[in-house]
Parts: C-alpha cells; sequence; structure tokens
C-alpha cells in the first residue's frame, strides 16, 4: 500500500471523528445560557461548529490550489501549450466570481436580535458572490449532464 494513500485514509478517519465529535456537541450540548434569539433554537455550540466549518473551507482551497499549482507546475515541463490551454478554466471561474461580486448586493439585511458587526456591504456582496456563483455552477453541471448525455446518444 502507497504511503500517500495511509497518510490519507487516516486523515479521512481523523476528519470523520472530529466532524462527528462537533456535531454531538452542536445537537446534544444543550441550548445557551443567554440566548441570541429568544423567539429560536440556540444551540450552545454553534460557534464550535462554524470554527470547524471555516477550517474545514480552508484546507479543502489550501489543498486545492497547492494541486493546481504543483499539476500545472508539472504539465508545463511536459507540454507548455495544453498547461497554459488548461489555465481557462482557472480564468473562466475567476470571470464567474468577478461578475458575481458586482451582481450582489450592498444593501444590509433587517435580521430581528442580531446587533454583530458582519451586516455590512463587504459580507453582504461576498455572500452573494458565493450564491450566484454557485447557482451558475450548478446551472452548468446539469446543462453538461443533459449534454454529454445527448451527446453520447447519438454518437
Amino acid at each position: 500500500m502507497k504511503l500517500s494513500y495511509k497518510i490519507s485514509y487516516y486523515i479521512l478517519y481523523a476528519l470523520f471523528a472530529v466532524i462527528l465529535i462537533v456535531l454531538g456537541m452542536f445537537y446534544f450540548g444543550g441550548e445557551m445560557a443567554e440566548p441570541v434569539v429568544p423567539e429560536l433554537s440556540n444551540p450552545a455550540n454553534t460557534e464550535a461548529l462554524i470554527y470547524l466549518m471555516y477550517v474545514l473551507l480552508g484546507s479543502a482551497i489550501a489543498v486545492t490550489v497547492l494541486a493546481f499549482v504543483f499539476q500545472f507546475g508539472a504539465a508545463l515541463k511536459e507540454n507548455p501549450v495544453k498547461a497554459i490551454k488548461s489555465l481557462i478554466g482557472v480564468l473562466l471561474l475567476v470571470a464567474v466570481l468577478v461578475v458575481a461580486w458586482f451582481g450582489g448586493s450592498e444593501e444590509a439585511l433587517v435580521l430581528p436580535g442580531y446587533d454583530g458587526t458582519d451586516n455590512v456591504p463587504f459580507w453582504l456582496k461576498l455572500t452573494d458572490m458565493f450564491l450566484y456563483s454557485i447557482y451558475f455552477l450548478l446551472v452548468v453541471t446539469i446543462a453538461s449532464m443533459i449534454f454529454s448525455t445527448v451527446k453520447r446518444r447519438f454518437s
């Protein structure tokens, strides 16, 4: 068995364990002593779950970027033209993010019981950018699935 396979195997199960522990804390940890919004459920370990999601998202982004850089570097040595063509996908993704950013709203949300500092134009536009990008990529994925099925039927 390869060493990289063993390492990824153990990391996967360690992540499963951490996720299950944090989810258990969230679902079975009770309610906050002083609820943020009295009318709603306020689980005691919400922050732990949010921080876990930050760590997982950051790790996924870091691994994706590192893998792309190493793969691009290897492809650049073998076939520079093909490597440059592989940048088209990244540039299209950046274009989608930029368009989605400018399509986002800066209007502050009315959130009962929320007195935090995150209801500002930057975070609102960033959230809209992520949502619009997800919608766009979902439509592209579904269209690609349909197109490939139709193409396969008529080929």
